[in-house]
């Protein structure tokens, strides 16, 4: 059996205690990896005056999949360059509620796919005086027409109905208009079923009635927004993974940050991590991403639980538990 080639980057904050986790899962299935661990974020940036080394780029670009933690200040020129490393196109982002979480809406099932590389996350900010700064927003017909490709075939996978554009296109006309007409059009061409919500009005919705929504497809800031609201809906951003999929490889992290505040106490919730462990399984065409999954739901029903979720268990004990549901 050839082994899977995964980069391991932990990043900044509670990255370094909840990556190791999510390896310790990777581990204990039955499949071979070759992992090889590099670095990046702010304390990179501290000690060597850049937050992602060229070596680091060079082998999220080159092996077969990337876990990654998260990073600080240093957020922007990590992230960003890393998704750019494996040519992602669409940040996929579930938001579950599991049983046994105090949620706030319990029959919230959602996933947001996000156009990853363009909006206002291209870069093109100046500050022209004094009193003025302007930001750039880029929109193309292709990246939408590649993300709206990506649903269609994921609407199948998922075997669902459909799914929902959510836009701003009433105010931004040309660019926001742009991406609407493109996900439409090649939906209408693939037969898919779409409906269409301006975002703003889907931040209510969502929050009234989440079961009337399935997938959601977004620009990349609206995406980043509305997912991180729908976190609220569930538990938290502790439970949110995400993948970060190119045409070859991909990028696996959580949605939370480096929560600093609780760094290196060893109370960081896993399960956002080790999820997206189990979505990195499944973009290798892996079996096993489904029984990691498995078993990540019977711990956050059963216990034990992290204090974020009400419990008093360490990052060590949920991994634990993981293990031996495996």
């Amino acid at each position: 059996m050839t082994a899977h080639e995964i980069a391991v980057i932990p990043g900044d904050g509670i990255g370094r205690e909840v990556v190791p986790a999510a390896v310790d899962v990777l581990e204990a299935t039955d499949l071979e990896f070759e992992f090889t661990y590099a670095d990046a974020g702010d304390h990179v940036r501290d000690e060597t005056g850049e937050a992602l080394p060229r070596e680091t780029y060079d082998l999220a670009a080159s092996a077969d999949a990337t876990l990654f933690g998260a990073a600080g200040e240093t957020a922007a020129d990590v992230i960003l360059p890393l998704r750019a490393a494996v040519d992602s196109f669409v940040n996929v982002r579930p938001a579950k509620a599991y049983p046994g979480v105090d949620a706030l809406r319990p029959e919230t099932d959602l996933v947001f796919l996000r156009e990853n590389t363009e909006g206002v996350y291209s870069g093109h900010e100046d500050r022209l005086s004094d009193d003025l700064s302007t930001l750039t927003r880029v929109v193309t017909d292709s990246a939408s027409e590649q993300l709206a490709e990506f649903a269609c075939e994921f609407v199948e996978t998922r075997g669902a109905d459909g799914f929902t554009v959510a836009h701003k296109a009433n105010v931004m006309r040309e660019t926001d208009g742009r991406f609407r007409d493109a996900v439409l059009a090649v939906a209408d061409e693939r037969g898919v079923e779409t409906d269409e919500v301006l975002m703003d009005a889907f931040a209510t919705h969502v929050c009234l009635d989440p079961a009337q929504f399935d997938i959601v497809v977004c620009p990349n800031l609206a995406g980043d927004v509305l997912s991180d609201l729908a976190a609220g809906l569930v538990g938290g951003l502790g439970l949110l993974p995400s993948a970060n999929v190119g045409p070859e490889r991909g990028l696996f992290e959580p949605v939370h940050g480096t929560a600093p505040d609780i760094a290196g106490e060893g109370v960081a919730n896993p399960a956002a991590t080790i999820l997206s462990a189990a979505m990195c399984l499944e973009f290798l065409g892996c079996e096993e991403g489904a029984a990691v999954r498995e078993a990540v739901e019977d711990v956050l029903e059963s216990g034990p639980r992290t204090p974020d979720l009400g419990g008093d268990a360490t990052t060590e004990d949920v991994t634990a538990a993981v293990v031996d549901r495996l």
